[in-house]
Order: C-alpha cells, then structure tokens, then sequence
C-alpha cells in the first residue's frame, strides 16, 4: 500500500536524520549559533521541532512518492539517484539561499545541506524498494 510505502520512507528518513545529527550535534549547534544546555543539547529544547520534523518527511516522502510514480522510478538505484538528485538540486541550494540571506555560517549550510541529500537518498531508496 502506498500510504505504508510512503510512512516508512518517512520514518527512514527522520531516523536518518537523527543519526546525523546526533553525530554532528556539537558542530551544528556551534554553527547555528545554539547554546548547549548542561546536558549537552540544545537550550530550552521541546518536542516541537521532532513533530515538525516527522511531518516534514511525511510531506517530502509523499511528494517524492508521486515524482516516482510520475516519473516512472520503480528500482532501488534509480530511487536512490533521484533521491540524491532532489536533495542535491532542490532542498540543498534553497537551504544554501536561506542561510546566506540570513548570514549564517557556510558550515551550517554543509550539515544541513548533506541532511537534505543523503536523507532524500534514504528515502528514495525506501519508496523504491517497496
């Protein structure tokens, strides 16, 4: 079914994401300007930005889920190019141009840049292997 298609790419995804992240949570928070808290994480933290992130993959999978479908991508290779490819050709330079406005650190554009890239990588091999 492809709503379960599309919520495990989701998930793989977010899980991707949270790997990254926790293996460059120093670096990114550094380069985002974020405080840590005596724990290490990020000050005043919620648990808000982790619904907002399951909903964004839920949307990204979705969408990349109907690309696929239109554009005739059925192979885990080609779901995993073409999910390298949106990563690399959309979000990656929209993440570039909203940090550069915004005057943040380059370094910052790498980290979540190479989120957006490898983590449409997951899931585009996910969409495709189901």
């Amino acid at each position: 079914m492809e709503v379960l298609n599309v919520i495990a790419a989701a998930i793989g995804g977010w899980l991707f994401g949270a790997v990254w992240y926790m293996a460059l949570a120093r670096p990114w928070m550094q380069a985002a300007g974020i405080a840590p808290g005596p724990d290490g994480r990020p000050q005043g933290s919620s648990a808000r930005p982790m619904a907002l992130a399951v909903l964004a993959m839920v949307l990204v999978a979705g969408m990349m889920r109907h690309i696929f479908g239109a554009s005739g991508i059925a192979t885990p290779g080609a779901g995993l190019v073409a999910g390298l490819g949106i990563g690399a050709f959309f979000i990656a330079p929209w993440i570039m141009l909203n940090n550069a406005f915004g005057m943040r650190p380059f370094r910052l554009t790498l980290i979540d840049g190479g989120y957006a890239i490898f983590g449409c990588g997951v899931i585009g091999l996910i969409l495709a292997l189901f």
